[in-house]
């Protein structure tokens, strides 16, 4: 029997996954979480084979930082990331902190499944339609030019530009380091200007060239 804890912080989409999930005989969901924090301790409680976890979970704490906790004190449990993000930023984030699986949520009731398995057994999975995000990313990764331009940032926006690309929110933010959330979109739109970024995928890109997350 495959045991699986469930973090997500819809409770219409924990319900949904466990359905899916429970129409295998050979799988059982035995914990739910609505955020990172909550993730972590379920698991340290239950020690799942799978840990099936969103990477948003506002306000609570994200699944980018849970997902480094839980592989750090809990090797045999394996984490798949369950998200709306198909930015291979996040995917090669997931992967650094020790994800084995990177699923989207719109993905078939087959590849669920098929990423437990894969994922349960020792392999890793990923859903087909990163594939082609992450050959991409590696091809136009790194001109062996040193860039700097993160030095133009003053030591607060370095701060919320980390915290922006583990996936944290403006409110997650704003409670995180005790600034209104005014000043938290502010900061966020001078990190934008300074550094030439238009989405949030290209901040995380950048944050990760870069060396700038510490899971």
């Amino acid at each position: 029997m495959i045991r699986i804890v469930i973090a997500d912080d819809h409770d219409i989409v924990r319900s949904g996954l466990k359905m899916l999930l429970e129409s295998d005989p050979d799988m059982c969901v035995v914990g739910e979480a609505a955020d990172g924090e909550q993730a972590f301790q379920i698991a340290m409680r239950e020690k799942p084979d799978i840990l099936l976890m969103d990477i948003s979970m506002p306000p609570g704490q994200s699944g980018l930082i849970a997902c480094g906790r839980v592989t750090k004190n809990l090797p045999k449990t394996r984490v798949i990331v369950v998200t709306m993000f198909a930015e291979p930023e996040y995917l090669f984030f997931t992967l650094r902190g020790g994800a084995s699986g990177y699923l989207l949520k719109n993905s078939s009731r087959e590849d669920l499944l098929n990423a437990v398995r894969t994922v349960h057994a020792g392999g890793s999975f990923i859903h087909p339609k990163m594939v082609e995000g992450i050959t991409r990313q590696l091809v136009s990764s790194g001109d062996g030019v040193e860039d700097t331009s993160y030095k133009q940032l003053t030591t607060r926006e370095l701060e919320i530009l980390q915290l922006l690309a583990k996936g944290h929110t403006n409110k997650e933010i704003s409670e995180k380091i005790y600034l209104s959330i005014k000043t938290v979109e502010a900061h966020r739109s001078k990190i934008y200007a300074k550094l030439g970024f238009k989405t949030r995928a290209d901040l995380v890109a950048y944050a990760i060239r870069h060396k700038l997350l510490d899971l």
